[in-house]
């Protein structure tokens, strides 16, 4: 049973009410005066306090202040005949759960209360019932998706059930769980049965946006038409990322959100390389080799991307003055505010944040951050975290205040891997546990994605041999030798590479400055 206390100087006359809330099963305490409420909650624990704002002595306002010191926790309700603006305004800054001009009737406070107090089981009850109703279609439509736009359309509903679940206690995400599995399965076939096509020929009917063609489609035609642009890439970010950062755009951006999706391999060197560049990574290894970096190189896979960018403008005869910004961490971010009045003269400035990726390969090699990402639902919330927090939001508010438009996008998503494949390769072999590259590589090909003919899928092939595979829905390769160690090691870390909706169907947003 709920307790609540309800302070009035008039509270005789409250009496129906009252006695309307109890008979609804709620114990109520009454006080006459705001010096009584706070000797009240001294004395007892009250799961919601009802507060007249007009009573001698301790008016309601200073009554809340009082209270809001020792028990912030409580929701407060308070009712007033004022309708003036400034005592609204005072009430809402100190954190008031609800706001009720008299005269009130007993239904309006309950509907006040439920909302404070049961908030969460009824929307956790009505969540689950919407889920069930939902389930068998999700079922049909992964059953019937027969082209990327169903694709899309399946994986937004995914992400919407499972952030909707994960924020009530409905004890349904196994149901869905299995659904994404499910899913997953199915778009891996989908994959296998339409991507070479899609490579083959980009006029191909139902081809999507693909990684190449980014610039092409979405950044060229704000330049043509005069406009200054941003182009801003987070590495790693996922949709359901976006959505969790998303409200703290909204006061200052309108959004037009689409899909596109990231070539194989889903990973840095490939997938972003081909937004800078324009093209596929076989056409950037032959025509820029001095911008291409091998599987077995040392070198770092992103160093040239400013350079690529001045290539994709010059094979397209655009003459546009762009800057290249990399923050790895918060110095980088600071440093850019800093200097954020230089890149007003530049037709585009290109920012890359990096810290998603680095929250997921430290995730891997920190049981710490293991701890604090160890679900979907917690990574998507230290991503918000980051953001919230960090230099990343105040450079898209800067962004707002000056009226430009911002493209926000990825070079690829990640997934949470639990399935170990095995497979086995030389000592050339490269690192990453969702794709593969090699010549003498042994695995079961019905287990992954194989490509024998690299050029024709737009890869460079190291060796005249060389065959790429894909893991496909939530597995990860596992060398036969310390089998057990490794699984154990990478059983649940976030990977990418491969083929699954959140490594390839990646968001694509188009904001402008409200």
């Amino acid at each position: 049973m709920s307790t609540i206390l309800w302070a009035d100087d008039e509270i005789d006359l409250l009496k129906p009410h009252i006695m309307f809330l109890k008979g609804k099963g709620y114990e109520v305490v009454t006080a006459c005066s705001g010096a009584d409420a706070l000797a009240l909650v001294d004395e007892q624990n009250f799961d919601l306090i009802i507060l007249d704002e007009n009573m001698p002595g301790l008016t309601g306002l200073e009554t809340l202040q009082r209270i809001k010191l020792v028990s912030p926790h409580i929701p407060v309700i308070m009712i007033t005949k004022s309708e003036e603006e400034n005592i609204m305004d005072q009430a809402v800054g100190n954190k008031i759960a609800d706001y009720l001009i008299k005269p009130v009737n007993p239904k309006q406070i309950l509907l006040s209360i439920k909302k404070n107090l049961h908030s969460d089981e009824l929307v956790s009850s009505q969540t689950g019932n919407d889920y069930r109703q939902e389930f068998t279609r999700i079922s049909q439509l992964i059953g019937e998706a027969s082209n990327v736009n169903d694709w899309m359309e399946l994986y937004r509903l995914l992400v919407h059930w499972e952030m909707q679940l994960s924020a009530t206690e409905t004890r349904m995400d196994e149901l869905l769980d299995m659904q994404r599995k499910e899913a997953a399965t199915a778009f891996a076939k989908f994959i296998r049965n339409n991507y070479a096509d899609w490579i083959v020929n980009p006029q191909a009917e139902g081809r999507p946006l693909m990684s190449p063609e980014i610039f092409k489609t979405h950044v060229f035609p704000l330049l043509d038409a005069g406009e200054k642009a941003f182009f801003v890439l987070i590495d790693n970010f996922r949709l359901d990322q976006w959505a969790a950062i998303k409200p703290l755009l909204a006061d200052s951006f309108n959004f037009r959100e689409e899909l596109y999706c990231s070539i194989l391999p889903t990973a840095t060197q490939y997938a972003r390389n081909a937004i800078f560049s324009g093209l596929m990574p076989k056409d950037i290894a032959s025509m820029f080799p001095e911008l291409w970096v091998d599987e077995d190189s040392p070198e770092g896979k992103n160093l040239n991307e400013s350079p690529l960018i001045a290539t994709q403008f010059e094979r397209y005869r655009r003459h546009c003055k762009f800057s290249y910004t990399k923050i790895n961490d918060s110095a980088a971010g600071e440093k850019l505010l800093r200097e954020f009045s230089n890149l007003l003269a530049n037709d585009l400035n290109v920012i890359v944040f990096n810290f998603i990726d680095m929250l997921s390969h430290a995730r891997t090699e920190s049981k710490m951050i293991r701890e604090l990402a160890s679900t979907n639902a917690a990574y998507r919330s230290l991503s918000e975290s980051w953001f919230r927090h960090s230099s990343a939001i105040e450079i898209f508010r800067r962004i707002a205040a000056k009226g430009y438009k911002i493209i926000l996008t990825t070079d690829h998503g990640t997934v949470r891997v639990d399935n170990p494949v095995k497979v086995v390769g030389d000592k050339n072999t490269n690192t990453n546990l969702r794709y593969k590259i090699g010549k003498n590589l042994a695995y079961n090909p019905k287990q992954v994605y194989e490509v024998k003919n690299p050029g024709r899928l737009g890869l460079p092939a190291p060796n005249v041999s060389s065959t790429y595979i894909f893991a496909t829905g939530r597995d990860f390769f596992a060398y036969p030798n310390n089998y057990n160690y490794y699984v154990q090691y990478y059983e649940g870390t976030f990977q990418h590479g491969g083929i699954s909706p959140e490594e390839m169907l990646v968001p694509l947003i188009t904001l402008t400055a409200k």
